[in-house]
């Protein structure tokens, strides 16, 4: 044993403990790390001390085959085990003679990790970092023959590291860097098994003198010599049901009884929203009304729109207090002290838009549509935080039906496919919900494809640009050139962690090949490949599809629907993909069904600037001049 500690606020060797806890302390508190620990863990981490040998001991449990092959209850009682289907079973026992005490400030321990990856390079990883497979394998009770690792083995591990991985997240740095990092626990952690009475307690700790992430380990109550050391797979999870369905990688379980329906969340869900967004309403007002040939002063903090905005109808002015227009890139939160002081102000978003622009709640505002399992022309999808057991009933249902089970995992508010991953696998769906918010939404797996001729039959999706005038009257009009996605791999239902095979969004990585083809170009294309299918009328049941999104997101008042407020505007891209369906009318006929994937706030116009130079005068004359007759608009509503 090291020296002691020099009182609550020191630690021996002069690391400096007050610098410390303030670096840490709210991680150690979230963890809930009990502060007479925290200053001999800084003492070990400050020393890299990894003294867990001298208090524990792996010991190695044969699983005891029952004579009584036909006692069934005894059957289910051995898959409930850890590790079910595995021989061996490893248990983390105390060994110190003495056992150990909680109120020791030393009773604090490191673990390694033995693997910290992002999921999109896990495969690569195991292929390429020399002796991983082989140590995964090992630490999972996976057969691994030889030194080269194969494809076969790769797979096995992918597959069971659901069982053994835990996760992080950063809160600092670019959208790319706040990606949840996933991690395997060295040896040592990886044996701790499950208890629903846990006798210790874990957590993860970014070290950031080092740069190093490590997970703590303190008991939750004194142990003797012998007693197991356990924890909680499900920690702070109270609910019986949810917590079932949190264990359910270690418990096999099926929660077939509980109803797949998801009907829309209560007003009280809507009004939480609208608090944890920090909005305020605004105050009923009068439409604005200006006289015609009116010049009006443009305040924005987007280059596009400075660079591209020629209209003579619009000038820009820098402050703010003089504009009547704000065209800001973030959103607007206090639309009451706006609604009061400067009704006139006209502004480039709705109060509650985000009903439309965060996934989640897309998928609640379009039951209103389709009812709980939602329109045809959404996916199915449930919320993770709100809907597991469904979500996890429905994957079963459709499993024991021998129905297609892939998935696409999504976080509520990342754009560009960050952090987004497409899965047959329950567990690792099961447990990418403790990474951050996450939707599940049933993945396409009979995408209509599109011909390329260096790749062959694709995936694409197609982004429209879509203009709210108002709320009441509903007014919606769609930019009459639309953008198109291409992968770059020939499409097929494997390979699920291949990115260019399953996403469409290239444009962001430099080393990653970019296909383009221009609507005009595209559309001859299209009905060569598919002459019974006219673009003509694929878009009318796009635009359909539009209508009825929008018809559900304003149907209600708000906090329920988005907010009638006489002065917003708003653009947005809606992305979508077109699948293979049977017409309801007819079973022998396919339709191509629209599926809308997602609503984006304030899109990115860069392509529409470059080869539509009128782009932003048509978007401006058509919200805030409501003139559409020379503008590339449609309306729709």
């Amino acid at each position: 044993m090291e020296g002691g500690c020099e009182g609550e606020g020191g630690c021996a060797g002069g690391e400096d403990y007050e610098a410390f806890v303030a670096l840490h302390g709210p991680a150690l508190r979230a963890s809930a790390v009990p502060e007479r620990y925290w200053g001999r863990l800084l003492h070990k981490l400050h020393r890299e001390i990894f003294d867990a040998g001298e208090m524990f001991g792996i010991m190695q449990v044969e699983e005891v085959e029952e004579d009584e092959e036909g006692d069934e209850e005894m059957q289910e009682e051995l898959k409930k085990k850890p590790n079910p289907g595995n021989e061996l079973c490893y248990k983390v026992i105390v060994t110190n003679e003495n056992g150990l005490r909680a109120n020791d400030p030393n009773s604090i321990y490191l673990i390694d990790h033995a693997w910290t990856y992002r999921i999109e390079h896990a495969r690569q990883q195991l292929l390429q970092v020399p002796g991983l497979l082989h140590r995964m394998a090992n630490l999972m009770g996976i057969e691994f023959h030889g030194e080269i690792p194969d494809e076969g083995s790769v797979e096995l591990v992918l597959e069971e590291m659901w069982k053994y991985n835990q996760t992080y997240q950063l809160s600092q740095g670019s959208a790319e860097e706040k990606v949840p990092v996933w991690y395997i626990m060295d040896e040592f952690g990886s044996r701790i098994q499950h208890s629903d009475h846990p006798s210790f307690a874990t957590a993860p700790l970014f070290y950031m003198p080092q740069q190093i992430a490590y997970t703590v380990l303190w008991p939750l109550r004194d142990l003797e010599t012998g007693e197991e050391v356990t924890r909680d797979f499900a920690y702070g999870e109270m609910d019986q049901l949810i917590r079932k369905c949190v264990l359910l990688p270690w418990v096999p379980a099926d929660v077939l009884d509980v109803s797949s329906s998801t009907p829309e969340p209560s007003e009280e869900h809507y009004q939480a929203i609208l608090e944890e967004n920090k909005e305020k309403l605004p105050l009923g007002i009068s439409p604005p009304i200006y006289p015609k040939g009116h010049i009006f002063r443009v305040y924005t903090d987007l280059q596009q729109v400075l660079n591209n905005l020629k209209h003579p109808q619009f000038q820009f002015t820098s402050i703010e207090a003089e504009a009547d227009i704000l065209y800001n890139f973030s959103h607007f939160k206090d639309y009451r002290k706006l609604s009061e002081e400067r009704p006139h102000v006209m502004l480039n978003q709705f109060p509650c838009e985000n009903l439309l622009t965060v996934k989640d709640c897309l998928a609640s505002i379009s039951r209103r549509v389709g009812g709980p399992e939602g329109p045809r022309w959404l996916p199915r999808t449930f919320n993770l935080r709100t809907e597991l057991p469904q979500f996890i009933s429905y994957f079963q249902q459709r499993e024991r039906r021998g129905e297609d089970n892939h998935w696409i995992c999504k976080p509520w508010n990342l754009a560009r496919s960050l952090d987004t991953h497409v899965t047959n696998s329950l567990h690792n769906i099961i447990r990418l919900r403790e990474s951050a918010p996450k939707v599940v939404s049933k993945y396409i797996e009979s995408p209509v494809l599109f011909h390329r001729d260096d790749v062959g039959m694709v995936k694409f999706d197609i982004r429209y640009i879509v203009l709210l005038r108002s709320v009441r009257p509903l007014r919606l009009y769609t930019y009459d050139v639309f953008w198109l996605r291409f992968s770059n791999r020939a499409f097929a239902l494997d390979d699920l962690d291949d990115y260019e095979k399953h996403f469409t969004v290239m444009n962001y990585d430099p080393n990653v090949p970019l296909k383009q083809v221009h609507y005009d170009e595209f559309i001859p294309l299209f009905e060569k490949q598919y002459p019974e299918y006219p673009w003509q009328d694929v878009q009318a049941e796009i635009f359909k599809a539009f209508a009825e999104l929008f018809q559900a997101a304003t149907s209600k008042p708000a906090p329920l629907g988005i907010c009638d407020y006489p002065s917003s505007r708003a653009v947005y891209a809606i992305d979508l993909m077109l699948k293979w369906d049977h017409c309801p009318a007819s079973n022998s006929r396919k339709v191509m069904q629209p599926q809308i994937l997602e609503v984006n706030f304030n899109p990115d116009c860069e392509r529409a600037c470059k080869y539509h130079p009128n782009f932003f005068n048509d978007v401006f004359s058509a919200l805030f001049l409501d003139e559409t007759k020379n503008s590339h608009v449609t309306c729709i509503v």
